[in-house]
This record gives C-alpha cells, sequence and structure tokens, in this order.
C-alpha cells in the first residue's frame, strides 16, 4: 500500500482538519509547559494528536510476542528433555518478562504524545527523561508507512539536512537498523493511512516532497539508510537547510 504525495497541488486541494483546540493538548498525555519545541505555536493549525496504542506498541517495539514464544520454546524442550521443573521456571519467567515489557510499553505509550501541524511534527516523549522533539515538515524528504491489517501502522521518515537525532534519543519512537541517519518514527498509530496521506497534505504546502509516502519492507540488519527504494515524484526536490539554520532538534525537558 502507497500513499502518494507527488501532486501537491492536488494534495493541497483536498481538506485538511479545521484544527484542535491547542489547550487540549496540555490535557492529553506528557505537559510541554510552554517550552516552544513541544507547544505549536498560537498561529500554529494543530491538524492531529495521537499517540501508540499499548498492545500493538508492546507487540512491535518491545517484542512481547517474540519473548514469550522463546520461553515457550524452551518450557517446550525441558518437558521434552523430562524436566518439569526447568519448564515450570521457563514458564514462569516468561510470564514474568512479557509482563514486564507490556509494563514498559504502558508506561512508553503513557509518556508520549505525538502531535501534527500546518508547519511541523512534534514529539512529545520519554519515560525516564522527557524529551521534545521538533520536525519541520519542510525538513521531510520521504515518509515511509507501515500499515497493520486493523487499521494502526507505523510511519517513519527520511530527514533532510544534518544528522543532529540519535537512535538512543528516540528509541522506540525510531525505525529499525537506521543508525547512521535514524529515522523518527510514528509508533502504532490508530488509522494509519488516513494520517499519511494527511501528512502528505501538510507537507505539499512546503514544496514538493522528494519522493512518495511508501509502505516499509524492512530487509536484514544494516548500519546505513535503506528500505523500500520509493518512486521519485514529480517537481523540486523539498528545501533542505544548510548548517547553521533552523532544522529540526531534540532536547530533553
Amino acid at each position: 500500500m502507497a500513499v502518494s504525495a507527488k501532486n501537491p497541488v492536488a494534495a493541497t486541494a483536498t481538506s485538511l482538519p479545521a484544527g484542535l483546540d491547542h489547550a487540549d493538548l496540555e490535557n492529553d498525555g506528557p505537559r510541554a509547559f510552554g517550552d516552544p519545541l513541544g507547544t505549536p505555536a498560537a498561529d500554529e493549525r494543530v491538524l492531529w494528536k495521537g499517540r501508540p496504542a499499548l498492545g500493538l506498541l508492546a507487540l512491535s517495539a518491545f517484542h512481547a510476542r517474540t519473548a514469550g514464544l522463546y520461553m515457550a520454546g524452551l518450557a517446550g524442550i525441558a518437558l521434552a528433555m523430562g524436566n518439569t521443573n526447568a519448564a515450570l521456571v521457563a514458564t514462569g519467567l516468561g510470564v514474568v518478562l512479557v509482563g514486564l515489557l507490556y509494563v514498559l510499553a504502558w508506561a512508553s505509550a503513557r509518556s508520549t504524545l505525538y502531535i501534527l501541524t500546518d508547519s511541523r511534527l512534534i514529539m512529545r516523549i520519554g519515560v525516564a527523561i522527557e524529551t521534545r522533539i521538533n520536525i519541520p515538515l519542510k525538513q521531510i524528504r520521504a515518509a515511509h508507512l507501515r500499515p497493520r491489517a486493523d487499521g494502526h501502522g507505523d510511519i517513519a521518515f527520511e530527514i533532510g539536512g544534518e544528522r543532529l537525532l540519535g537512535t538512543l534519543l528516540l528509541w522506540p519512537h525510531v525505525r529499525p537498523w537506521h543508525y547512521a541517519m535514524p529515522q523518527p518514527m510514528l509508533r502504532a498509530v490508530p488509522e494509519a493511512a488516513a494520517l499519511a496521506q494527511m501528512i502528505a497534505e501538510a507537507r505539499a504546502g512546503h514544496g514538493a516532497i522528494a519522493r512518495n509516502l511508501t509502505e516499509i519492507k524492512e530487509a536484514a540488519p544494516v548500519s546505513g539508510q535503506t528500505g523500500a527504494q520509493p518512486v521519485h515524484a514529480a517537481g523540486r526536490l523539498a528545501p533542505v537547510l544548510g548548517r547553521g539554520e533552523q532544522g529540526f532538534e531534540g532536547a530533553p525537558a
């Protein structure tokens, strides 16, 4: 599935949401307390806000299912070898491990708020240390959508300019295996395809995006920036800010 952003004229012709009340942002999830990095300005139109779905975040980012299956496999091997006590221990540890991963996912979802405005994407994230990430839409070179069967999905962003954000600062809100140029990711968001289209329309107001929004197809782990090769779009490339100009930022709260 692909969401096209190659026709910015047509995209901007569709109607974006009228906007959300700025005050609601301080009553939903982590607060920014007026910090410009995490608070939309009075003249910014807030198009969308959301946070990860707990269950999907636990399965996709914290790999709770994989951990559970691994421990279940150990328990099965122990039973096959006739070691009942080891099987019981593996089962108990598996329950504790999966429960712990779900607790971590709950804490991460609870401390996350994604905000899309007509000029930037704001990510209020961080369990132990609250961090506010500010990504101007004009810095987005490409966005990749990974849809799920229930309508949820992940949207990762290729960012132009210098490498300013680290994987550890963004995790788990970052696309896996892209360490050289980390890609911020909206994790397990509802109605992901519609949100991707909304981002494409908002981004079109800042010039033609360099490449389409394409479906994420993860390859083998690599240290550089990889992924499915998206289709090139017509029009000029999205503006890239040079050294010393205002770009995307991240700062602890």
